[in-house]
């Protein structure tokens, strides 16, 4: 949800028209190796599978047509509340902002899956978390909810499967954008606006490459703002898209890098596997792995390293 300062954290199925993912004359990109995925999602009728099926079938295949199917359900909700006069917003106890469609998305969610995958657990937001399993749906409704409530079309539904704490099936859709994202594990990421698998870019120096933040007060909070500052000054560009807008934007090759602090699980699993499936890296400031530790950095792969040597936080003693 991130909404606001510090906050807790399409319908138009799958077709692909494209665009390179990467900017132009900066440097060349390499094309990562992946499995090819099918143009639509696959039904959800059938046997559930948990890996590449021999039959040739992608990876994570019904689970994905689930999570589209969800992003759907999501879709539809959130875009009837959007911009509506009387959309309910509260505050909840860490003082970020909660709307009745973020609510009513999570519900519907938490029920769909119930019905159709009724062993596995569920992480929300909204709502709390089970324990912990060996497969576990982590679902945010509408991330970016501070621009849903102003009537900015930059929020999405987040939508992951998590299988032994390891992202593997993530969907991101973004309905008033008109866009969708998605990825598995081993099946390569797409999204609605390219014609093949996303890349990311393939810039190599710090100087050449753009940089999105969230914002300064998560820097702040978290005693990184001289490694902020250190990072803008060699880097091109810096922006501050937000959100899951700038991870994105890393996995289709605008953006080199993008990271932030203040974050739950929900904010970053599904984000994770679009980036790590486009051949990026994604772990915490920290460099540690996982959307389990309270922090995002994620990069095209090549300057990732260089990244965590300015941002990360020194060595304990």
């Amino acid at each position: 949800m991130r909404c606001g300062r510090r906050g807790a954290s399409r319908r138009e199925r799958h077709g692909r028209a494209g665009r390179a993912g990467y900017a132009d004359g900066v440097t060349d990109a390499a094309e990562p190796t992946r499995a090819s995925s099918s143009e639509s999602a696959p039904s959800t009728t059938g046997a559930r599978t948990t890996a590449a099926d021999p039959a040739g079938a992608p990876p994570w295949a019904d689970d994905l047509a689930l999570a589209h199917e969800l992003a759907d359900l999501a879709d539809a909700i959130s875009t009837e509340r959007y911009r509506s006069a009387d959309l309910h917003v509260s505050l909840k106890p860490d003082r970020s902002h909660v709307t009745d469609a973020d609510q009513a998305v999570e519900r519907a969610i938490r029920e769909r899956v119930a019905a159709a995958r009724p062993d596995d657990t569920f992480y929300g937001e909204e709502y709390g978390h089970d324990a912990p399993s060996h497969r576990q749906w982590v679902v945010d409704p509408i991330d970016g909810t501070a621009n849903f409530l102003r009537g900015v079309p930059v929020w999405a539904a987040l939508i992951s499967l998590v299988v032994d704490g390891v992202p593997v099936v993530g969907v991101v859709s973004a309905p008033a954008l008109g866009r969708r994202w998605w990825a598995t594990q081993g099946g390569g990421a797409f999204s609605t606006e390219h014609e093949g698998p996303l890349r990311v870019s393939g810039v190599r120096d710090l100087a050449d490459a753009s940089l999105s933040f969230n914002g300064l007060d998560y820097w702040i909070d978290a005693g990184r703002l001289p490694q902020l500052l250190d990072l803008t000054g060699k880097v091109w560009r810096t922006r501050a898209y937000g959100d899951f807008w700038s991870y994105m934007l890393v996995a289709e090759g605008g953006v080199d890098m993008a990271g932030e602090f203040d974050l739950q699980p929900y904010d970053m699993a599904a984000v994770a596997v679009v980036v790590e499936e486009a051949g990026g890296r994604f772990t915490s400031a920290d460099g540690e792995p996982g959307p389990w530790h309270g922090s995002a950095m994620a990069t095209n792969g090549l300057l990732h390293e260089a990244v965590l040597g300015i941002v990360a936080a020194p060595p304990a003693g």
